[in-house]
């Protein structure tokens, strides 16, 4: 392929021309585009949520700065599991994608990676997260790896996602399994705190999906989800969010006894800041005024951020633990 470069005044020139015709900087380019589509199946932005509950667990499961390569390879490990069961889930809902406009620029949407390489990226990255925390993690963690994609993958998107507006309070468990996975890293065992940070992430799920479906909810009801916005009404939709969200900042308080004032305090102020403002996307929805329920989504995400950092913060700290009343 010839490049010109009117501006300049130059003639057509061939720079690192292949046989095939493609130059270098297109090789470049088309290489790219591929490795940044196998990246968009395993969904890194939902990812993240791995780096921000993950690490505060492995702290607390401590009370100490946990090892640093102890920490990389959970890491690594967990990230390539949640890429496995997202990449599996691109696969299994094509179709849906197709039809959302959230999702219609996904790589199996867009034909940018064949579905049999998507089913066997994803199958490679499972068995592949497995070998890796079993060889630098332990068993357990390795174990509970497969578990949380096995869920994703069967109980969340074959079974519940199209056909119960439950689908997110229960398929939800899969995104709790990263606490319990750091947990699992640093201590080869699963404790009750583990238990309580699950459940942390547990009650949170259904407010912050619920407020992305009410923006979504037209995508939802078109490819035949029956996400709680889709079956009913937005009223009945913000109640919800307002019961689980008081759920949630109630059992962030059971980790207290495993902490120090300094997480309490956090817990307790965040927890009453979310809380305001799911109380007023109620309120907004029982008046029928128009409302921006995307706010509370990224809110969402703002005070789980705040939570499990505190997590975190007081656990390196190593303030007195508060105990048990008893």
């Amino acid at each position: 392929m010839s490049l010109v470069n009117a501006a300049h005044g130059r003639s057509e020139h061939t720079s690192a021309v292949h046989p095939t015709g493609e130059s270098e900087a297109g090789g470049r380019r088309g290489l790219r585009e591929v490795i940044g589509a196998y990246a968009a199946l395993a969904k890194p932005r939902v990812i993240e949520l791995l780096l921000v509950t993950t690490i505060p667990a492995m702290f607390l499961a401590g009370r100490e700065f946990p090892s640093p390569w102890l920490v990389l390879a959970t890491l690594v490990g967990g990230t390539m599991a949640a890429g496995s069961a997202n990449a599996l889930n691109c696969v299994i809902d094509a179709d849906i994608d197709k039809v959302m406009n959230r999702t219609k620029r996904r790589p199996l949407v867009r034909d940018s990676v064949p579905r049999r390489n998507a089913l066997i990226f994803g199958v490679v990255l499972g068995l592949a997260s497995f070998g890796l925390l079993y060889l630098t993690v332990n068993l357990l963690a390795a174990i509970l790896a497969v578990v949380t994609i096995l869920f994703y993958i069967v109980v969340y998107t074959l079974l519940l996602k199209r056909r119960t507006p439950q689908n997110v309070v229960w398929g939800g468990a899969a995104g709790c399994m990263p606490v319990v996975i750091g947990w699992a890293a640093v201590t080869g065992t699963v404790e009750w705190p583990a238990f309580v940070m699950f459940g942390v992430i547990f009650f949170w799920t259904p407010p912050h999906t619920w407020a992305l479906a009410m923006r979504y909810r037209e995508d939802y009801e078109r490819a035949g989800v029956p996400m709680l916005p889709v079956v009913a009404t937005p009223k009945h939709v913000a109640k919800q969010i307002v019961v689980y969200s008081w759920v949630m900042v109630g059992w962030t308080l059971l980790l207290v006894p495993a902490t120090s004032w300094l997480y309490t305090a956090f817990a307790v102020l965040t927890g009453a800041w979310f809380l305001f403002y799911a109380h007023r996307l109620y309120a907004a929805v029982a008046r029928g005024e128009k409302t921006k329920p995307m706010s509370l989504f990224h809110r969402s995400n703002t005070y789980l951020m705040i939570v499990f950092v505190a997590l975190a913060v007081d656990a390196a700290i190593g303030l007195p633990v508060i105990g048990l009343p008893f």
